[in-house]
């Protein structure tokens, strides 16, 4: 029931031989090479965590499709592959395309004709209205034709370009510049105009995408603090927010998507990676608690061996503990929340005494890195 990192009992055994083995070279004058010790965090009494699994996932995640609907002649990408902006990615059957632009640029030339020839008889007729050879009605007709055939002309020349766009609208290009996440159809498929070709993973900001049931959807809201942990990343925990929350659960998994974003923008997470994200859960009493195994007495005095985040050596400090419960005890004082705290075969440690800090699962932990407390198994619940 602790931030850590809890306690397997392969990692007793070898803190226990090590630690009888490094009395041994102290003895003898020999240098004494680290030795793996398992280590929490204190947590605060009666507060729980929830643990749910995740994907990072790119924060813009577009779906790409045709602006017109047609056959797919061409895939030119696949999924994983990287585009920059303005690379194609599919293009579509264009015999139909080109057959109505033809028809247009034909429109358009018959309207060009139209006009050249209203404005001719225009200008003939402006001629013998000024002469008084004609009256002012047979003018007007004529000056009415030419207005008809002008907008007739603009009309032909809309067309044209929208045509032209057509043309344009059967190759897909990428829009920035990223990875193809998705592929939704493929050549030889006919589609509909704006259904979803690709998936494009836009370079820049990741975060992790989690799913939460029904029943802790509730207490969750944007801009609340978590803990990620990426399963490549051995020990190392990065505080992250909770960015986006659906209003509508997913009608067959009948589970809230969240997006919870990095605070850092450096952390380097790759697209796919399996990702753990914490959440606190019960609020407790303010008090820290340990592992019984993690407390040493010595006479009416009480220990706890911290590990310096900086070097890995031991600090034997004294605190003062509460009664002691049934597998863990209070610390009153003496201990930080965020102190890493040995918690197993602690009797054979000594002060000063350099160790590698690990995990439940043997994984080595870089403390300076996990300034966020750590997720523990066996502390709150996980949820699929």
């Amino acid at each position: 029931m602790f931030r850590s990192l809890l306690i397997p009992g392969l990692v007793i055994g070898v803190v226990g031989a090590l630690g009888l083995q490094g009395c041994s070279d102290a003895e003898s004058g020999k240098t004494e090479a680290p030795r793996p010790a398992l280590v929490v965090q204190p947590l605060t009494a009666g507060a729980s965590q929830d643990v749910f699994p995740g994907e990072v996932r790119a924060r813009y995640e577009p779906e790409l499709g045709f602006r017109i609907a047609g056959k797919i002649s061409q895939r030119k990408v696949d999924v994983g592959d990287r585009v920059s902006k303005g690379d194609v990615l599919a293009t579509l059957d264009t015999d139909d395309v080109n057959l109505q632009l033809d028809a247009a640029r034909a429109r358009f030339a018959s309207a060009q004709a139209d006009h050249k020839l209203a404005r001719s008889e225009l200008d003939r007729h402006q001629a013998l209205l000024e002469r008084q050879v004609i009256s002012r009605s047979q003018y007007d007709s004529v000056e009415s034709r030419f207005d008809a055939a002008e907008a007739q002309l603009r009309q032909a020349r809309a067309n044209l370009n929208v045509a032209r766009n057509q043309t344009d609208y059967a190759t897909l290009k990428a829009p920035r510049d990223g990875v193809i996440a998705q592929r939704l159809a493929e050549a030889g498929q006919v589609v509909a105009a704006g259904q979803p070709v690709f998936v494009l993973a836009v370079d820049g900001d990741r975060e992790v995408r989690i799913d939460l049931p029904e029943q802790d959807v509730g207490r969750f809201v944007i801009g609340m603090p978590v803990a990620i942990e990426l399963w490549s990343r051995k020990g190392k925990v990065f505080p992250g927010t909770l960015r986006e929350l659906s209003p509508s659960a997913d009608p067959r998994s009948r589970t809230f998507e969240a997006r919870v974003a990095f605070d850092n923008d450096d952390v380097g997470a790759d697209l796919g990676q399996s990702a753990r994200v914490v959440a606190s859960g019960a609020a407790g009493n303010g008090v820290l608690t340990l592992p019984l195994a993690a407390v040493t007495a010595e006479g009416e005095k009480r220990y706890v061996w911290v590990v310096n985040p900086e070097d890995a050596s031991l600090i034997k400090t004294p605190v003062e503990t509460g009664a002691y419960g049934a597998e863990t005890i209070p610390v009153l004082s003496g201990l930080r929340a965020d102190a890493w705290v040995v918690a197993a075969g602690t009797h054979l440690l000594r002060e000063g005494q350099t160790v590698i800090p690990v995990d439940r699962q043997n994984r080595q932990i870089d403390l300076a890195a996990a300034d966020t407390p750590a997720p523990a198994d066996d502390a709150g619940t996980e949820s699929e």
